[in-house]
This record gives structure tokens, sequence and C-alpha cells, in this order.
């Protein structure tokens, strides 16, 4: 091979190793059925990953065999599937942006209201009722609030109200902060004497239940804390796409010089003999 092939067969080489952390943060995605219970736009990561996996191995073995039209092929997929991948990113950070969590007077924990999420998260888990259905099913069996209620350590108010709560279980485990209600245990609350002034200040407090079938299921609190745990998901995963997309670009523009090259190469032996 020519110097410049062999420097496009290591380039593609170390493609095919970038394409790994794509492929493995799709699969996470697709396959942890988290207590979350939704899945979010996580099987098209995997299936980028896999593409670029194979565009790479494409080029790899056109440049060690000297395939022109593999690396032509390469290049050009490449191109494609690393535009693809940072408008994912570009997607992914804009719906993300907003946190929207609240702190609480006196609470360790943080309370979630949807009007802090995008519009499209916030489509997400309102704009279907049937979705939300399937999610709701899914958290009232999951151990999401069945592990908060056999909890011992909260043996009163203070240590619960200092506890550091996952998003789902401040938002669908227990009654938002403002509705008043007093604390029996981490799933048993205490309805207030003003029940009804407080459920028109905010409508999550009449949708509140001690039944474990229930609790606040209904509430938007809890769709915000689903929000929010599907969020943290992304800002994860996002860590390792934005390594993977700066080393694939890199190693693209690496590509195309080392491919120029061994075009030129190409030329002038062909006119030297």
């Amino acid at each position: 091979m020519a110097v410049s092939n062999n420097i496009t067969a290591c380039v593609t080489l170390m493609a095919l190793i970038c394409a790994v952390p794509v492929i493995a943060s799709g699969v996470w995605f697709a396959s942890a059925q988290g207590e979350e219970c939704a899945r979010l736009a996580r099987w098209p990561v995997a299936i980028l990953g896999g593409l670029i996996l194979l565009a790479a191995l494409a080029g790899f073995v056109g440049a060690y065999w000297n395939r022109r039209r593999l690396l032509a092929f390469y290049l050009f997929a490449m191109a494609a599937l690393i535009a693809l991948l940072i408008a994912l990113l570009v997607f992914a950070f804009a719906v993300t942006r907003g946190s929207g969590a609240y702190p609480v007077l006196g609470r360790a924990y943080d309370e979630y209201h949807l009007d802090g999420f995008s519009m499209w998260l916030r489509g997400y888990v309102s704009d279907d009722p049937g979705r939300w259905e399937r999610i709701k099913a899914c958290l009232v069996v999951s151990d999401t609030c069945k592990k908060l209620a056999r909890q011992a350590s909260f043996l009163t108010a203070d240590q619960f109200y200092q506890s550091h709560l996952t998003p789902l279980q401040s938002g669908c485990c227990k009654p938002p902060a403002v509705c008043g209600y007093s604390y029996v245990s981490p799933t048993v609350w205490a309805s207030p004497a003003d029940a009804a002034a407080r459920q028109a200040a905010d409508p999550d407090c009449g949708l509140w239940g001690n039944d474990p079938s229930q609790l606040c299921y209904e509430c938007e609190s809890c769709r915000a804390g689903l929000i929010a745990a599907l969020r943290d998901q992304w800002h994860r995963a996002n860590i390792a796409l934005v390594v993977a997309t700066v080393a694939l670009v890199f190693l693209y523009l690496v590509g195309c010089s080392a491919y120029k090259n061994a075009q030129a190469e190409a030329i002038f032996r062909r006119y030297k003999w």
C-alpha cells in the first residue's frame, strides 16, 4: 500500500472505534428499561452508530485493498452521517435546555413543573393521552414509589424533607409542597383543612391520593418528573456522543486529505511509467 493509503486505513480504523460509543449509547437507551418507563428517540442513535460503523468498515477495506470506489463511498457516506449526528446533538441540546426544577424552602429535593421544559418535551407527555396511560401503568407497577415507601429511614417529616429524591419520586410519589399536605409516611399524606382552596391554586392538589395505584400519577408534577429523568439520561449520553462526533470530524478531515494524496500518487505513478 502507498503511504497515503496506509494513513487512510489507520483513519478509517479509528473511525470504526469512534462508532462504538455511539452504538453503545443507542443500545443503552433502547435496552435499559429504567424506572422512567419511557423511551424517547433511542433506537435512532443505535442505528446511526451502526451506519457509521459500516461506512468506516467500507473505508478500511477500500484503503487496505486500494478500492477507490469504496473509499469514495466512505467519504460521501461519512459526511452525511456526521451531519446527521451533529443535527441529532443540536436537537437534543435544544429540547433538553430547560431543567424544570424548582427549589422548595426547607426541602433538600427539588420539585418539577412542566413550564420549565421545552414545548417539544411537554408535548411528548401531554399531547397523547394513550401514551401517558401506558407510562402511568408502568410507573404503578415499578419500584419508583414502592421503594420509597419501604424505606425505614424516614421516621419523621424532617428526615423525609432532607432526603434527596429522584425526579420521579419527587413528582409522582408525593403531593406538591404547595398543597400543604401533612407528612404521615413517604407515600401517605394527610389532607389540609383548606384543601378546596389549595386545589383551586394548583390542580395537582386535587389529583393526589394515598392509594398506591393513584398517588400523584395523574399530576403534572409527575409528567415533569418523567421529563427530568429523561433529560438526565440524554445529558449523560450526550457526553459520549459529543466526544465521538469531534473525533469523527477530525478523522474525516484527515481521511479526505489522505484520499486526495492517494489520488495524486496514483496519477504521478501513471505518468511516471
